[in-house]
């Protein structure tokens, strides 16, 4: 059995997403497994470069996983021979920059969401990509949940009949940061430091749809910054120039209509921080980050309006759980593994930089329906 190694800088390795979910979750958990196998009996082994700011940091995690290569120079580890893939976590204002650093030293890039802090960013890196001909990939992460997949393989089987409608909530209450740290990093509520829910989570939902329903034709949408002020890191008070909610109405092809709500502002009465109802002719169902629900046309109750009595029926537990059928694995190294079979077999990966480039659009077209309080066209 052969082992090829593979360099992978990883940027941002001390913020909470590149550590937990990209570094631990996926890249060691791979090599904790023995690598990740190649149809020819290849081993695939990930050798992470880890990249920041805090040299204490970044000492740190690398003591506590036996890990030996760090560094805060980030030109140096792209000029490496032994490097052949660049991925991103840093903060949204600055991934443009990084990305283009990376293309430039003929590295492929996979990137943590959104691509740009705008379109014309995202159109930039983009074309960047394709003239230098590296490979490009952005997280999908939300596909490959297991409540999603559980929903894909309703989708697939014909369960829905005809699609007519999708419902999202997601969203928990984010502390203000004074009397309780908050959860979130505060430039996340700093539109000049690329934040806001909208820029956040369009994507994420410009993704979902396209993969479940399809393309995204025009939307409408309400973007509000709830709480104006907060407290940083630090504890100083700031203001909050950033949406922390965004109420949107998407049409997708078909006809079919998708409601999703998105706040940093809400106290969940649901079963999981993010849930998706889809409704059908032939049957409907609910599926969240693990659990999938469904009803079918011939197991649907017939409901009878009476505001006068309790209801007579169970209306949750009139619905039936999706098995798992399978193990699920962590869906952030699910997709890790695609991208290294990406690069290295040229196995097709359709989460390239055109669709992050269609997720920013997304986002950006929403805050402008938002401006100017009219539905708006999404180009194909």
């Amino acid at each position: 059995m052969t082992r090829r190694s593979i360099g992978i800088v990883v940027n941002g390795v001390t913020g909470r997403m590149g550590y937990r979910q990209h570094l631990v979750r996926s890249l060691l958990a791979i090599r904790e497994d023995g690598g990740l196998a190649l149809p020819d009996g290849t081993v695939l082994w990930p050798e992470p470069v880890l990249v920041g700011r805090d040299e204490r940091k970044l000492a740190d995690i690398a003591r506590r996983h036996g890990l030996e290569d760090w560094t805060t120079d980030l030109a140096g580890a792209l000029a490496r021979d032994d490097v052949e893939i660049y991925f991103d976590a840093v903060t949204t204002q600055h991934r443009e920059k990084t990305i283009t650093a990376a293309i430039e030293a003929g590295k492929h890039v996979y990137t943590e969401k959104p691509l740009a802090t705008d379109l014309a960013g995202a159109l930039a890196l983009e074309r960047a990509a394709e003239a230098a001909g590296v490979k490009a990939g952005v997280v999908a992460d939300k596909i490959f949940l297991p409540g999603l997949r559980k929903l894909k393989r309703l989708v697939d089987g014909g369960f829905f009949g005809r699609v007519l409608s999708v419902r999202g909530e997601f969203g928990y209450w984010v502390f203000e940061g004074d009397w309780q740290p908050a959860q979130r990093p505060s430039w996340n509520y700093r539109s000049e430091d690329g934040g806001g829910v909208a820029l956040d989570m369009f994507p994420h939902w410009n993704y979902v749809l396209e993969h479940l329903f399809g393309r995204v034709r025009t939307v409408q949408a309400t973007v509000a910054t709830h709480i104006p002020r907060r407290f940083d890191e630090t504890g100083a008070e700031y203001a909050a120039t950033a949406d922390d909610a965004a109420y949107a109405i998407f049409e997708l092809d078909d006809g079919v209509i998708a409601q999703i709500n998105s706040s940093w502002c809400t106290r969940v009465f649901r079963d999981e921080l993010v849930e998706f109802q889809v409704d059908g002719t032939h049957g409907s169902a609910v599926a969240g980050l693990r659990r999938c629900r469904a009803q079918s046309r011939v197991a649907t109750p017939k409901p009878v309006w009476n505001p006068d009595a309790l209801p007579d029926a169970d209306q949750r537990g009139d619905w039936a759980e999706v098995p798992d059928n399978e193990v699920f694995g962590n869906g952030f190294r699910v997709q890790w593994e695609a991208f290294l079979r990406h690069v290295v077999l040229d196995e097709p990966f359709p989460w390239d930089f055109a669709a992050g480039v269609r997720g920013v659009r997304l986002a950006e077209l929403g805050r402008r329906a938002a401006r100017e309080g009219r539905r708006v066209e999404v180009s194909a």
